[in-house]
């Protein structure tokens, strides 16, 4: 639940609305208590930044406990020590994953697997049909069962009428220790439903933004690579500015734009040269660190890379499929030897990342034809 546990982090400036719940981290054969830390970009913070894909993993591989053994040493760092004493947990990795991907959307303003199922259930009453039911039916198992039972945010009634409902006559609800739905019992939970729909359409209606203010596709982490030469299906490594795909610059062909950028920050023609034709993005940095810098050249870099990065999706309609295919997600960029074009654990500025959101954002727009 979000609740009032609300935190933040700044990605170049920018605060990502987060929230935190306690979990166990097993490490080094103890589990600690700690904060899990869940952003609405989709990065989760389990002793360190990573994706909702990478926290599955953790969630798999353990590092993410949900399985506390008998007799097993636990710690709340400085504050005590213990070992567990007939444990019991109501979680599994599945319930752990979906409560989170539940506060990934509460976080961004979107319908999590509770508003789905009301959504559903919607549908149901506006057309009673036995199809409609059972996918509403299917909506309300969705929901993680840990939250199921407060479903309706009604403490007296709890999930009963939605369980009613769902059911429908005849239908034993799972868990359900009386008799099957009665008639009665199910117009009871339809009476409710309907004074719930007037009551919710007499509030007063919101007046919406343009769009969301955050993000609705998980976050895509471009991790470091050293990319030799192109192949046909690069996935989201193609990003990279180091990826070989050439770009025509003023008439001078780079063989990426890690390779344009380099040669343009250097004044010495010669040594531009050179770094054009560096067999790697790393030789081509390794020539640049080695020469005069243009000076001011960290003024402009920020414009000089988005020059390239737009000559980049431009001459390579394929690439910009890859970029456009990633919809809005935030992209974390990394980058080893700088804190300014990588977001390096959240580190760094990530201007990488923020600067082929722009591009993609570019490209939408074209693609829209509104530019």
């Amino acid at each position: 639940m979000i609740g009032r546990r609300i935190t933040y982090r700044k990605a170049d400036g920018i605060r990502i609305p987060g929230t935190w719940r306690h979990a166990f981290i097993r490490n080094g054969g103890t589990f600690f208590l700690t904060d899990l830390v869940i952003y609405a970009d989709g990065l989760i913070d389990c002793w360190g930044l990573v994706t909702i894909d990478e926290f599955e993993q953790k969630l798999r591989s353990g590092w993410v406990a949900t399985d506390l053994p008998e007799g097993g040493k636990a710690s709340a760092h400085d504050l005590a020590v213990w070992s567990f004493s007939e444990p019991r947990t109501r979680f599994t990795p599945e319930l752990l994953l979906a409560e989170v991907r539940d506060t990934i959307d509460k976080l961004n303003g979107r319908p999590d697997s509770t508003g789905r199922c009301l959504a559903a259930v919607e549908v149901f009453l506006a057309d009673r049909t036995e199809e409609n039911r059972a996918a509403a039916h299917a909506a309300y198992l969705a929901i993680p069962a840990t939250r199921r039972r407060y479903a309706l945010g009604d403490m007296d009634r709890k999930d009963r009428p939605l369980r009613v409902l769902v059911a429908g006559p005849g239908g034993l609800p799972e868990n359900w220790s009386g008799e099957p739905v009665s008639q009665e019992a199910y117009d009871e939970a339809v009476d409710y439903f309907e004074e719930r729909a007037r009551l919710i359409a007499d509030r007063s209606s919101r007046v919406l933004a343009d769009g969301p203010a955050t993000p609705h596709a998980p976050a895509v982490h471009l991790y470091h690579s050293y990319p030799r030469e192109r192949v046909d299906d690069p996935g989201k490594v193609a990003l990279r500015s180091d990826y070989p795909a050439s770009i025509d610059i003023g008439g001078i062909t780079y063989s990426s734009v890690a390779h344009a950028y380099w040669a343009l920050s250097v004044d010495d023609p010669t040594t531009q040269a050179a770094i054009a034709a560096a067999d790697t993005s790393y030789a081509a940095r390794k020539l640049a660190a080695d020469a005069n810098q243009r000076e001011g050249w960290e003024h402009a870099r920020s414009a000089v890379m988005i020059m390239l990065l737009r000559a980049k999706y431009a001459q390579h309609a394929d690439l910009a499929e890859i970029l456009l295919a990633t919809d809005d997600a935030t992209l974390v960029y990394d980058d080893a030897d700088s804190p300014f074009w990588g977001d390096n654990a959240g580190r760094g500025r990530n201007w990488a990342g923020r600067l082929l959101e722009l591009v993609r954002s570019e490209l939408h727009a074209q693609r829209a034809g509104i530019v």
